[in-house]
């Protein structure tokens, strides 16, 4: 598998495995079949694995504890998140340090290679469109950050239980003046599909624009790590799960609707739609890996497949981008 510059780690994988899938928050699936998920990633090249707490309740790190227990894969990177809210600067550290130390445990590590910020970002005066009444508990704001975060990361890498920190989704104004503060993110997770889109978790945004922080990122270098690829799975030939019934999952379900045009030229080209929407990320300017969702060994095959095509030549990349 192709090897990218990734400055965290010096070089990553073109593709990481990500928790959601194993986690079970993409379907259901068995710990077993993730666990051989994640030894075939390995196998194949894949020397970066995402996870999180909140996938699956500590699940997708339970099952990388399982796959990595008595082995040793010294070239293999982890990364863990923290969902931190906005909380008293005090408390920053401590909440951040207990939920690592967890995760370390869970997994059966010493320290990650990678800790990111959970919560999204926004301005301190930003006010939610939707679900405000959760602002505290799902948004971390700018001042909480520069004040807490970025101090209470920095203790971390010196304590040698995180080698480097990053950030991820948010209000795009906040994550645009992170990108430009005097001590940056070392990496930063970025949504990078041919909707311009974050779905359901764009609640944060009036005017959802996830292609202005990639665009920021790729200005001033910040280390890009590509996310939702096939945009929660509106860019595969078939949404492979229900519509939630309190409606929650709503942006998904209509962006897929929206990708119509995009299923219809993957069918002229003679690709998947998923195989087409990961090559489409991985074509796109500085992205160092394109982070996967997948939850059992038949969707990771196809996205190795579909790295092995190769990125879309210039006209193709085009060609896409005039759908939308």
């Amino acid at each position: 598998m192709e090897q990218r510059e990734f400055k965290p780690f010096g070089t990553v994988s073109a593709l990481t495995l990500g928790g959601g899938g194993i986690g079970n928050v993409w379907g259901k699936t068995s710990r077993e079949e993730s666990i051989l998920s994640v030894n075939l990633a390995i196998e194949s090249g894949i020397n970066h694995l995402d996870v999180a707490p909140m996938y699956g309740r500590g699940e997708a790190e339970r099952v990388v504890g399982e796959a990595l227990k008595g082995k040793n894969f010294p070239s293999v990177n982890l990364t863990t998140k923290c969902r931190l809210g906005t909380i008293p600067d005090s408390e920053v550290y401590p909440r951040l340090n207990d939920s690592l130390c967890r995760s370390l445990e869970t997994m059966g590590v010493d320290k990650v290679n990678l800790f990111l910020l959970h919560s999204q970002l926004i301005e301190d005066d930003y006010q939610l469109p939707v679900l405000n009444e959760l602002r505290e508990k799902n948004a971390t704001t700018l001042s909480c950050y520069y004040n807490a975060v970025i101090p209470a990361f920095e203790m971390l890498k010196k304590e040698g239980k995180i080698d480097h920190w990053g950030i991820g989704l948010g209000q795009e104004a906040a994550l645009i003046k992170a990108i430009n503060h005097e001590q940056p993110p070392e990496a930063m997770q970025c949504a990078v599909n041919i909707l311009n889109s974050v779905g359901a978790i764009g609640y944060i945004s009036q005017k959802l624009d996830p292609n202005s922080v990639l665009e920021e990122c790729q200005k001033k270098d910040v280390p890009i790590l590509g996310i939702r690829a096939v945009q929660a799975g509106a860019l595969t030939s078939v949404m492979d799960r229900k519509p939630h019934p309190s409606g929650m999952d709503k942006a998904d379900f209509d962006d897929y609707k929206k990708a119509s045009p995009f299923r219809d030229l993957a069918k002229e080209w003679n690709e998947s739609p998923a195989s087409l929407a990961h090559r489409y990320a991985l074509s796109v300017e500085k992205v160092s890996s394109v982070i996967l969702g997948i939850k059992n060994r038949e969707e990771l095959k196809e996205c190795i497949q579909a790295e092995e095509k190769g990125t879309l030549d210039d006209d193709q990349v085009k060609k896409l981008e005039s759908l939308f």
